[in-house]
């Protein structure tokens, strides 16, 4: 069984400002190229396939169009799940009609949570889509009052997969899902504050493949059959030196796996450069892209005149300047440590304090915690 993973493509995606929905486009041309090439027995999308629950014209126009080159030019059979990014409902619309051309689209969970099958030379793989999906709709789906957090959903979930698995079978998870040992990215959205989110990766060890979604850097957690095929691209500054690819996994008779990386060439790439502001002027290096995405950290330490505008004579496409040696009233005032890479709760704690003086209480914790929680929940249903 040849299988090709790719997870959160975000499409309809704003960045800066700027719609990336053409860079998006482009990726995707890859993606076509090597389902022309490699005639995979299946497509998997682990979630995340929207940037939002109502996503933009030209974002719904990309997914049709490459998911019809997929099914009707290529006739390779797709099994995709909703993220967090996405609404079930939306997502979901027609699936019916299209598994009859071979689009499988788990918007929402199932309580049947029957699998997909897909057959090779070698006899059927049993594929297992668990969508994204608060804990609370897993405890009314399963009648279970116990559940509360992620992890609780996804053990009690895998429990009643595992009951109708046959050991004797090939199985694949598809889920979108934060597990933990996975190394997060400032793009992703937290599932939920606190580290609720978490889900033990042994929960999958009875699987031969695990294709997971939601984290944007490409990595395996918990054994080199479960992986994250990260995003198709670069979401975040804090993403600048990731490298971004498709995952292709071949699986034999015993359901033992091969995994291939096909990097991907994005048409502008994002990076972060830093220097002091003439020496930037002079232009890009040799294999540079002047057109790139740039977070451009500038070393001077005085006043300049518009360096926005100068940089954009340059490089079109700078998005973000940074002053870190800019000192304002005698003093600089900063987050304590890598504010890029901090969360939502570290941000709030720095902040606090360099207004207050005064470090962040447990209750104050407590408050945050649930605001952000409501606040993500609303973005959800968008």
């Amino acid at each position: 069984m040849k299988m090709i993973h790719t997870s959160d493509w975000h499409l309809g995606r704003l960045f800066h400002g700027i719609h990336l929905t053409e860079d998006q486009a482009y990726i995707l041309d890859q993606l076509i190229d090597l389902i022309r090439e490699e005639k995979p027995h299946v497509i998997l999308v682990s979630g995340d396939i929207f940037d939002r629950s109502v996503p933009p014209t030209e974002a719904v126009n990309l997914l049709d169009d490459v998911v019809s080159k997929i099914l009707m030019d290529y006739h390779v059979p797709m099994i995709m799940i909703a993220g967090n990014h996405d609404s079930p409902d939306r997502l979901g619309f027609g699936c019916r009609l299209m598994q009859e051309k071979g689009l499988h689209l788990v918007g929402k969970l199932s309580r049947e949570l029957n699998p997909i099958v897909i057959h090779d030379a070698h006899g059927p793989v049993y594929f297992h889509a668990l969508p994204y999906v608060e804990p609370a709709m897993v405890r009314d789906q399963l009648g279970d009052e116990s559940i509360h957090v992620h992890d609780e959903s996804m053990m009690k979930l895998l429990h009643h997969v595992k009951g109708k698995m046959d050991p004797q079978k090939r199985h694949v998870l598809v889920a979108h899902a934060f597990v933990v040992g996975g190394q997060e990215s400032e793009s992703e959205r937290p599932l939920s504050v606190g580290g609720s989110g978490a889900v033990n990766p042994s929960y999958f060890r009875d699987f031969h493949y695990v294709a997971l979604g939601h984290l944007h850097r490409p990595q395996r957690v918990g054994g080199e059959n479960i992986r994250y095929s990260g995003s198709l691209m670069k979401y975040s500054f804090s993403e600048a030196n990731h490298r971004k690819h498709i995952s292709m996994i071949e699986m034999d008779p015993e359901g033992k796996i091969k995994v291939q990386h096909i990097e991907l060439k994005p048409k502008r790439d994002l990076r972060c450069i830093e220097g002091y502001l003439e020496e930037i002027l002079k232009g890009p290096k040799a294999g540079e892209n002047r057109e790139d995405y740039l977070m451009v950290t500038l070393k001077d330490e005085g006043a300049l005149l518009d360096p926005m505008g100068k940089l954009k004579k340059v490089y079109p496409n700078v998005l973000h300047i940074e002053r870190p040696q800019l000192l304002t009233g005698g003093k600089g005032i900063r987050p304590e440590g890598n504010f890029r890479k901090m969360g939502e709760e570290d941000l709030f704690a720095s902040f606090l304090k360099q207004v207050t003086g005064q470090e962040i209480t447990e209750r104050q914790k407590d408050i945050f915690a649930k605001i952000l929680d409501q606040y993500y929940s609303m973005m959800r249903e968008g």
